[in-house]
């Protein structure tokens, strides 16, 4: 176990990379943002940042980039909307329109270059200085019922170092994520990853157990980081800079734990399961369910 001071140290600060290009989903994401992209009426974006609004991350930094000031915007606040609204008494609305801006604090920085997630996260150094963070990434949401990094800021309290989410998939799935090598602990959700590939070639795949985007990371990373030459597909890999984590002792912020997760997790980073997600979500919805579910049975059933 992690010294008593670095375990102690509180988690406070979410950073969101989201500077990427979107280019899976061209042309929509031409102008717009792919994380201003909506599930039913929220864009993808906010559900991440309730998610660590919910597990007491009220400090926000997003890592932002070029042609994404709309993400801005949203967490900002709309005066003449709002006005507009409160004139025609729709309070509804008006609360919608004023819940993303009182969400949290939230910050911006921009990455300037795309040089890959590692990069983006090591952009959040100066604003996170010495402290543990967490890390979410907008392609994956967790559902609200299931407290995935609640638990895993209580695994890095309790172990210190850094906490990653693990998932397993079937076999054929592995190499388009991070795989980690990984033993048991005394508790059956955590493990000590003791080793990480990413996207390693078929076959080859340390197990089944695969890196989702959420992260609790010592503030050690980012030393790691800045000297973490670029890997696969040329650019630095957030993957990389944990194995050197792995491989260094407690007391230097080494260490990297899993949280294995057996819950309910969306992909919107693709055009398929960004659909599927939007079923998913509208099929559980009270306020749709009523009648997208039906509908959905008589078109599907409709379909040669």
């Amino acid at each position: 176990m992690a010294d008593t001071t670095a375990a102690d140290k509180d988690v406070t600060k979410a950073v969101i990379p989201a500077a990427g290009l979107g280019t899976r989903f061209l042309p929509a994401t031409k102008a717009t943002p792919k994380e201003m992209l909506p599930v039913v009426d929220k864009p993808a974006i906010q559900y991440v940042v309730e998610e660590a609004v919910a597990a007491g991350l009220d400090d926000v930094l997003m890592v932002t980039g070029r042609s994404k000031r709309s993400i801005e915007d949203h967490f900002d606040r709309n005066y003449e909307l709002e006005e507009a609204l409160a004139a025609k008494d729709d309070t509804e609305r008006l609360a919608q329109v004023r819940e993303s801006s009182e969400l949290a604090t939230v910050h911006y920085v921009r990455q300037g270059d795309p040089k890959g997630l590692g990069h983006a996260v090591l952009c959040a150094a100066q604003h996170v200085g010495h402290e543990p963070f967490a890390v979410l990434l907008g392609d994956d949401l967790i559902d609200s019922r299931d407290k995935l990094l609640t638990r895993m800021i209580e695994v890095r309290k309790q172990y210190g170092g850094s906490v990653v989410a693990l998932m397993e998939v079937d076999p054929e799935q592995v190499s388009q994520y991070g795989s980690a090598a990984v033993s048991p602990t005394g508790e059956d959700d955590v493990v000590t990853v003791t080793d990480l590939v990413e996207k390693p070639v078929p076959g080859s795949a340390p197990s089944n157990w695969i890196l989702i985007g959420r992260y609790v990371c010592d503030a050690a990373v980012f030393g790691v980081l800045r000297e973490t030459p670029p890997g696969r597909g040329g650019e630095i890999q957030l993957t990389d800079a944990l194995l050197t984590l792995v491989k260094m002792s407690p007391d230097q912020g080494g260490g990297v734990h899993g949280v294995l997760f057996h819950g309910r997790r969306y992909d919107t980073g693709n055009k398929l399961d960004y659909l599927r997600t939007l079923v998913q979500f509208a099929c559980e919805r009270s306020d749709l369910a009523e009648e997208i579910v039906p509908w959905l049975r008589k078109y599907v059933d409709s379909l040669p």
